[in-house]
């Protein structure tokens, strides 16, 4: 759903669609370091997500997609929240994190 809004940037949402993008492809990459989780029946669910990304280095046997997971967790967590100041990520951001995010569902749960 993230590449969809991407895909269907519209001048009259500039600003929302771009974080919403952002926002999506953040909860895809949560829901699969979850999911790495259950499926090594630990329980970190309660420890910050910058701790489980520090665990992830371990349990998911990539330390180079585990680097790039934390970098792309920290770049769509700053997008998400909203500045007056800021400027929203460029579409060219958001592809370049995607992948990264895609990667790891397929790592983590081929099926």
């Amino acid at each position: 759903m993230a590449a969809g809004l991407l895909r269907r940037a519209d001048p009259a949402t500039a600003g929302l669609w771009p974080r919403a993008s952002a926002f999506l492809a953040l909860q895809a990459l949560e829901a699969s370091v979850l999911r790495l989780w259950e499926l090594r029946t630990l329980d970190l669910e309660g420890c910050s997500m910058r701790a489980q990304l520090i665990c992830l280095r371990t349990y998911l046997g990539d330390a180079n997609l585990a680097a790039r997971t934390g970098h792309a967790w920290s770049a769509l967590s700053r997008a998400c929240h909203h500045h007056p100041y800021e400027l929203a990520p460029t579409a060219a951001e958001l592809q370049s994190w995607f992948p990264v995010v895609s990667e790891l569902i397929e790592n983590i749960d081929p099926a």
